[in-house]
């Protein structure tokens, strides 16, 4: 009994430091985005706004790189989004697997309102998102939509589909 209890405890650290890890890579990646992306011309000044709708496990990352870093000469604001929330004032909208039904939500609201839409679930990309992380042979790598991105209104350089997978 004792030795299953062991087992299971290591298991849920071992899958709870993945999880912290990915969180980190996905935080980064999403910050690195921001050097191939174009904004509107509106969006150019006040904070650039990250929000995150779901499981908030990611914005102490997000939060880590914002104390750091800037988007050209904005300061970095993270917050916390609920699915029933307006999004055109943001910049970059993640939206969690644990939120996947949320995005049909936010399609129409991202859409030509230069918010870039972010989710974490295979197929994403095609259907709706603008950049869609997903796991690869245990590796986290992203998809990238330039239809999508386009119709929120952003500019993207084709290398950041070079970097990731173009889905179109």
């Amino acid at each position: 009994m004792r030795k299953t209890v062991l087992a299971i405890s290591a298991f849920l650290l071992l899958s709870t430091a993945a999880r912290a890890q990915d969180e980190k890579f996905k935080a980064l990646f999403m910050y690195n985005f921001t050097k191939y992306i174009e904004w509107p011309q509106a969006k150019q000044s006040g904070n650039f706004v990250i929000g995150v709708c779901g499981n908030a496990s990611i914005v102490p990352e997000l939060q880590e790189i914002a104390s750091k870093k800037t988007v050209g000469s904005q300061k970095i604001e993270i917050k916390e989004v609920a699915s029933s929330d307006d999004p055109a004032k943001l910049h970059i909208l993640y939206v969690t697997e644990d939120k996947t039904e949320a995005v049909d939500g936010f399609v129409g609201k991202v859409k030509g309102k230069g918010v870039v839409l972010i989710t974490d679930k295979p197929g994403l990309a095609e259907a709706k998102s603008g950049i869609n992380y997903i796991k690869d042979g245990g590796r986290l790598k992203y998809e990238v939509s330039h239809k999508h991105l386009s119709e929120e209104g952003v500019k993207v350089s084709s290398q950041l589909a070079q970097l990731g997978s173009a889905v179109d």
